[in-house]
């Protein structure tokens, strides 16, 4: 028996975890022994009950006559009808008491079978041998189950550990008459067939699969009693009524439909239904949709359908109440006047109590900067050893130089009178020069 998770192909003893493993591939329905570790109280036998795990968790309580010390993943022999069956402990000590009260099975039941030993090797082999013809026995089943005409559905077999037995599990939605058929597969598989009829939702829990959560089946790791699910826990979830969505692997609706229902349930207790209408002086308004837990229902008028009004349960109880008395209020919507703003006690002196101050961002120091190349710039004359400051030049615009190119009078006296201070600084200068060396031959 090895854990289908893990690298280990030990046997008879598993993996050794003694149900500490955490992976839960060694099975399905997988119960966690919190009182494992816990020692028993002087002078208290342990329980002499265990739990027994076989194929696709179906499990059954075994007594343990015999004194064996068994831990929770041990391999055992148990008393079947006929031979014997192998099985792995599930679950040992106070815990199976805990269990059988759950389930309502008394602990002194004359049914009770009993476990006859530990495994050997000899019976482990037997029993993987079993095993390992389950698959193939199931296709031939269904074949002769199609050549007979038969409307059923052969989903699983089971083989007893020491093949002398086959459990055939089907699905069928009417009576069969299998008499035949019993016939001819005892004949092909030299074993004792016996035939039981499933539900669609015990198959989808014994084949197992992945759900539309993500996760494992809940009818396949933990679930075990299946309730009818109907179409009004979907309506009081106000789910859409989409069989795709809303029907799982089974073909029927999900199980996880009840989980929340009990809580929705104590939530719309004081909700109004929603056919109600209400009677207004400004017309009738009929109920669009519900929040269930923000407590808020949504109203429209018939002479303005498309205009959604938010109630509060509350405001339409009232409202109801109003109705039932014969009078009408001039509208549905209350009024909501505004909050009143109240100023701090203290001055904000500093601006420490602004969101936004860390936000300024800080003025920066302008820097001088060079001139550019299109400045005006300064023509100095020197006079004897001494340098004098002229007046910086004016640049002339474009239109006026092209202007002066034309030769006209008018563009001339305007180009002379933006010109002529600094011709006249020009000739001041150059009267005022000393004048050039002359050149050398």
């Amino acid at each position: 028996m090895s854990c289908t998770s893990c690298s280990t192909n030990k046997t008879p003893g598993g993996c050794k975890s003694n149900g500490s493993c955490g992976t839960g591939g060694c099975g399905k329905l997988n119960v966690f022994d919190w009182l494992a570790n816990m020692e028993s109280p002087a002078g208290l036998k342990p329980f002499n009950l265990v739990e027994i795990r076989f194929k696709n968790g179906r499990k059954d309580f075994f007594g343990n006559d015999t004194g064996v010390e068994l831990f929770q993943g041990d391999i055992v022999a148990t008393e079947a009808s006929p031979g014997h069956d192998i099985g792995v402990v599930s679950l040992s000590g106070e815990l199976v008491r805990m269990q059988m009260k759950k389930k309502n099975v008394p602990t002194d039941h004359p049914e009770i079978k009993k476990v006859y030993r530990k495994a050997k090797q000899a019976d482990i082999d037997k029993w993987q041998t079993a095993k390992d013809l389950e698959e193939p026995t199931m296709y031939k089943a269904r074949t002769l189950a199609l050549k007979l005409k038969l409307q059923m559905k052969i989903s699983d077999v089971e083989y007893q550990g020491d093949k002398t037995k086959a459990i055939f599990y089907y699905t069928a939605d009417e009576r069969v008459d299998f008499r035949e058929l019993i016939k001819i597969m005892a004949d092909e598989f030299k074993v004792r067939v016996e035939m039981k009829q499933i539900g669609a939702r015990q198959e989808s829990s014994r084949l197992g699969g992945i759900g539309s959560c993500g996760r494992e089946l809940c009818c396949s790791t933990w679930l075990t009693d299946f309730r009818s699910v109907s179409t009004s826990a979907a309506r009081y979830q106000q789910l859409s009524l989409n069989p795709l969505k809303l029907a799982g692997q089974c073909g029927k609706l999900k199980c996880c439909l009840n989980y929340e229902l009990d809580s929705y349930l104590d939530a719309i207790k004081d909700i109004p239904d929603a056919n109600t209408k209400l009677e207004t002086k400004k017309g009738r308004a009929f109920h669009q949709k519900t929040d269930i837990f923000k407590r808020m229902m949504w109203f429209s008028y018939f002479d303005d359908p498309g205009n959604f009004i938010p109630l509060s349960v509350d405001r339409v109880n009232e409202i109801i109440a109003l109705n039932k008395e014969g009078e009408r209020p001039d509208d549905i919507s209350v009024k909501k006047e505004l909050p009143k703003v109240k100023l701090p006690d203290f001055e904000n002196v500093v601006g420490q109590d602004s969101l936004t101050r860390f936000d300024n961002t800080k003025k920066k120091k302008k820097k001088k900067k060079n001139k550019p190349a299109g400045a005006p710039q300064l023509n100095n004359a020197i006079v004897g050893d001494a340098v004098v400051k002229q007046a910086p030049q004016t640049t002339v615009a474009k239109p006026i130089v092209e202007a002066a190119k034309d030769g006209s009078k008018e563009n001339t006296g305007q180009l002379n009178q933006v010109r002529r201070p600094q011709r006249n600084n020009r000739n001041r200068n150059n009267n005022n020069r000393p004048p050039k060396p002359p050149a050398e031959a």
